[in-house]
This record gives C-alpha cells, structure tokens and sequence, in this order.
C-alpha cells in the first residue's frame, strides 16, 4: 500500500489520573466526593449525584455482579434509554473486569437477540419492561444469559423468578461484598484489555462487534481534553444513544476523564424543554439534530410578523459575515460590539429558545453535514466544529481546529492521531485509538487493520497541503456512469437536506443514465407549510400525495441543481409514501439509511424514474 498525502499534527497530551475510567472514576470520588458529576430529571425535577455516589454505586453494581458469578472476560449488555442507570452499569461491568455491550434502545427484539446471542452476554441490564419483554421473546436463543436486570420494575410480572431481578436487589447483593474487593479489582485492571464492545449499525449486513480496550478509552479522553478545552465547569445533555461511540465518549469517557456534569432529561419526547434547562456548556449534535434545530427555527420565523422577518434576514446575515471574520482571526473589537447588538436584537434569543446560550464548544459528528448548516450556527455565535471519527478508531480521526474552521472539511488529525489517503482514495488513520479487533470475526479485523496499523475507514477523502481532510463519501456508496465519472451522492444528499422541507434524500444513479431521488419529506416542517396554504390533509402519506408539496420539494431540487455540474444534477424524483423505519430494516440504529434496503423496497418507485 502507498499513500498520497499524510496529516499528522499529533500534540502531547496530559497524563490522566488513571490508567482506566473506573480507577480515574475512583480518584474523583476521594479527590471531590461532594461535586456534582451527574443530574437526572425526574417528574420535572433535577436530582444530582455526587462523584461519590456515582462511584459507590458503581461498585455495589460490580460487586452484586460478582455475586452472580459474573467474572472478567464475561459480556454484560446494557438495553436502555439514556439515565444514570447506564454510567453506572457501565463503570460497575469495566470496574470487575468484565467486558459492557451496549444494546440500542430502538432495536427490535430480533437484533436484540442478535447483539445477545453473538456477544455471547451473561447477564443484561433491561430498562423496563418494554425493554424486558424485548429480551423474553427472544430468550429461548440466548444460552449463555443467566440474568435480567431491570432498572424500573413497574409492570414487570417476571415470568421465571430466577431470571429476572430488580436493579435495587442487584445493589443490596454488592452491598453484603466488601467494598475492598471492588478496589482491588479496579486497582488490577489491565488497560490492554477489552472494557467495552460496541455493535457497529449495519448499514450493509449484521452489525459487527468492534473491542475497544481500556487504553483506547483513555486515549480517546486524553487527546480530546486538548481538543475541545472542556473541564470540571462544564455542562452536557446526553441524548444520543449511549451504546453509541459519539454519546460515549461525550456523556462517559471524557466526563470521568475531564470531571465535568453530565445531565440526563426526561427521554426523547422532551428533548427540547431539557436543553433549555439545562443550556448545556458543550453540544454535541449529529447533522439530524441540527438540521432541525434550524428548521424549527425558520418555522418560527415564517409565522412572525414583517418585522421580526426583517430583523432574522438582516442579522443573520451579518452574522455570516462576523462568523467568517472569525474563522479568517479577524474577530477583533469592531466585530465584538456588532455580535454584541446581534445578541441583544436577535442572537440571544434565538440561543436560548435552542438550549444554546451558553454554549462555548459544540460538534458536528457521526454523519456528513451541509456547510450551509454549520454557517448559519456561526451567525448566531454558536461555534460548531465539525470531527471526523469511526467507532474503530475510538471517535479519533480529525476535528476542525477553533481558530481555522474551513468549511467543507472535518479538519486536521487529532492529537495523536494519523490520518493518510491510499492510491485508491480511501482513508486511513492510525494511533492510539485504534481498536483490538472484531468480536468473533478475524477475518474482517484483518480487512480493516494493515500489518502497518493503518485502520482502513471506507471512506473516500484528500488531504490539502496544510493537512485538512475532506471526505467526499463512503467507498462502497460511489455511483460511476455510464460515461465513466465518479460522483458523490452524499455530496448531492447533504445539499438537498438543507431545506427545512426534506428529511430523507437518497440518490440513486449507479450505472443509469442520469440521477434520481428518493425524497422523505418532514412532517412537521411540511405539514405547517401546506396548512398555511389551505391545503388540507391526514397522514404522511397523504402529505406527500398532495401536488403542492411536489411543487415545493421540485422548486427546491431546481435551485440545488444550479449549483451542480450538468452530470450530478437529479433529472427526476418522487417523494416517499412513509416515514423510514428501523423496525422495518429501513434504517439503522443511528438512523443511517441501509440503501440496498431501500433500493429493494422501492424498486417501482425508482425504475419508474427511469
């Protein structure tokens, strides 16, 4: 294998209070017991947990673990929705030696059973019952689980008493252990060894389970420490699925690592009245989730009055103009005082409405996301930085630094970090970071690792001569004409999701004449427009039936067209009669479209186009 180009802008990074998270986890609890390391909502209210607490519980997790005969090496999977439960699972499983499976809360019985059945798990933490009842139906193929654990117990009729046990009786089993034992196991953990393996979503075949030792963990903390300049005065929101790398390394690994608070809202449905409240410090957002932030927004805007439209057109688009004087380190005094008119006129406002206003660092990551998307969280003073990273790689490829953003790009390799172009185009990274392997299947490790440490990503990207890396799409995802040209669909997607009106685009083109697309529309976002037009409608389905939203999406496909080359532009579309589902196999756990899924379910659709 020869490379093209090579970044490498490793810097040194500090040295953590521990080899492990459940040992630096530990130190937090001798160092400051009485700080406040993380925040549940519950029925409206907020209610903290000390380093103590988190720490004690942990181990009183562990050990009940212990006692059920769990040992090091073994898989526990934990099935939930994001709370405290989760972290605690976590460090409890780490801390013994075992090894911590997250499970998808979304997921279906059928994958569940498949994350259980191939990690080979011996005892699962389940929520609830819905989640318990997931677990149930699929138990029969699942030998190797021994154990239930369910966090909330409401509505639970355990069907067999030996299986299923509450989260509060696991605890009272830990406390008759000694505490001692707990230490010492902390205090023995090898960080060579697997502490997590997190199931990768699948988008062309089952998922695959990636092992991520102990020293990837701490890798991933040390070098975004420096990246991101997060501390023990921070604030996050977790919300993205926490068997998620992303969420990982957010809500656990670098809170333990760097002592900052972690909140936890009321679940998915309040989302919007949790951030808020909380006005987390540091966001991390895929492209989805800002994608509707704006959106949501504009909606607003549209049903304000003259006025207030005049004022959002005028400072948003100064505030492009001050956001571009930052990336270019030309944000000096004059530009401070207009940002500040621009807060106390517009930018304030709408930060707060967002759960934003106090945000100093946000991200970008997990998906490509549109330019246009990241400008406009610049005009507002939200300084959104996009980062490069996969789960193999613990998260650790690129990120864009704070006082160069170019847009376009994911930036330049992270502290520690390798990232190179093979002669085919694809990325490579390498460092520290780097994971153990495929649970179960060394025939794949051996594709995805080089005898030279190179992690080869599937992606397609170039490096530019200061290092910056830009990704063009997924290796596998490239559509090649008839005339031989290589075309990006994720380039065309991403520009085609920017309006607030699009939720879904997959272009289709891979040895056809010309370029189509399949368009899910928002509901929400469409469903207010069509009603202010007088058009009235039932479901989805129905919405997407009617002719003038066809006009409205084919209006906005022409003005993306103008901004292509004659080859990429998509001569024709239709718009899909349903929402895409995970449950149907039309997406995956992190809501990737599965395009082969796709292509099969919707064949009359697109040969139609044709």
């Amino acid at each position: 294998m020869s490379v093209t180009a090579t970044a490498d802008r490793g810097a040194e990074v500090s040295p953590l209070a521990g080899d492990t998270l459940p040992a630096i986890l530990l130190s937090h609890a001798e160092a400051t017991p009485d700080r406040v390391a993380l925040r549940q909502k519950e029925l409206g209210r907020w209610r903290r947990i000390t380093w103590a607490e988190y720490a004690e519980r942990a181990s009183l997790l562990g050990l009940g673990l212990r006692a059920l005969g769990v040992e090091a090496g073994d898989k526990v999977a934990i099935h939930s929705e994001n709370r405290v439960e989760w972290l605690l699972a976590d460090m409890g499983i780490q801390g013994i030696g075992a090894i911590a499976v997250g499970v998808y809360p979304t997921s279906p019985a059928a994958e569940v059973g498949y994350v259980l059945g191939h990690s080979e798990s011996v005892v699962l933490f389940a929520e609830d019952e819905e989640q318990l009842d997931k677990a149930l139906e699929v138990r029969k193929d699942l030998p190797n689980l021994r154990k239930i654990v369910v966090t909330d117990m409401r509505g639970v009729e355990a069907p067999e008493e030996d299986l299923v046990m509450s989260l509060a009786d696991l605890e009272a089993l830990g406390a008759a252990e000694e505490r001692a034992t707990y230490d010492r196991l902390v205090a023995e953990l090898d960080p060579e060894d697997v502490a997590v393996i997190v199931y990768t979503s699948g988008t062309t075949g089952p998922p695959k389970g990636a092992m991520l030792a102990h020293r990837n963990l701490l890798a991933a903390a040390a070098s975004s420490a420096v990246a991101y300049d997060v501390g023990e005065d921070d604030e996050v929101l977790s919300y993205l699925p926490l068997c998620h790398v992303a969420e990982r390394l957010i809500s656990v690994i670098n809170a333990i690592a760097s002592g900052y608070i972690v909140n936890f809202g009321e679940g998915p449905a309040t989302f919007a009245t949790d951030i808020q409240e909380v006005q987390p410090t540091f966001f991390l957002g895929v492209p989805r989730v800002w994608e509707r932030m704006l959106a949501s927004v504009e909606i607003r805007v549209a049903d304000a009055s003259w006025l207030k439209r005049l004022v959002y057109r005028t400072w948003t688009g100064i505030g492009v103009g001050l956001a571009r004087r930052r990336w270019e380190g030309r944000f000096g005094l004059w530009s401070r005082l207009v940002y500040l008119v621009g807060w106390l006129v517009l930018y304030r406002s709408i930060r707060v409405k967002l759960g934003l206003a106090r945000v100093k660092g946000a991200l970008s990551g997990a998906a490509p996301i549109a330019p246009q998307v990241l400008e406009y969280f610049w005009a507002l003073g939200v300084p959104v930085r996009e980062g490069y990273g996969m789960t193999e790689n613990t998260a650790q490829a690129t990120v864009t630094p704070e006082d160069d953003v170019r847009l376009g790009t994911v930036g330049v390799a992270l502290p520690g970090a390798e990232v190179t172009i093979a002669r085919d185009g694809e990325i490579l990274t390498r460092g520290p970071g780097t994971f153990v392997g495929y649970f179960k299947d060394e025939g794949a490790t051996r594709e995805t690792i080089d005898v030279d440490g190179w992690l080869h990503t599937g992606d397609i990207g170039e490096i530019d001569d200061d290092g910056f890396l830009t990704i063009t799409d997924r290796k596998k995802d490239i559509i090649i004409t008839p005339g031989g040209k290589n075309i990006s669909p994720a380039e065309i997607e991403n520009k085609i999701k920017v309006s607030p009106f699009v939720r879904e685009a997959i272009v289709i083109g891979d040895q056809r004449k010309y370029l189509v697309a399949l368009i899910g529309i928002e509901g929400d976002t469409v469903g207010d427009w069509v009603s202010r037009q007088g058009v009235a409608y039932t479901t989805y389905e129905d919405l997407s039936a009617q002719p003038e939203v066809r006009q409205l999406v084919q209006s906005w496909i022409d003005e993306v067209n103008e901004d292509l080359a004659q080859v990429e532009t998509v001569k024709r579309f239709e718009l899909l009669p349903k929402e895409l589902d995970q449950e149907e196999g039309e997406l995956t756990a992190t809501q990737k479209v599965k395009r082969a899924q796709i292509s099969d379910q919707f064949g009359q659709l697109i040969d139609a186009m044709y």
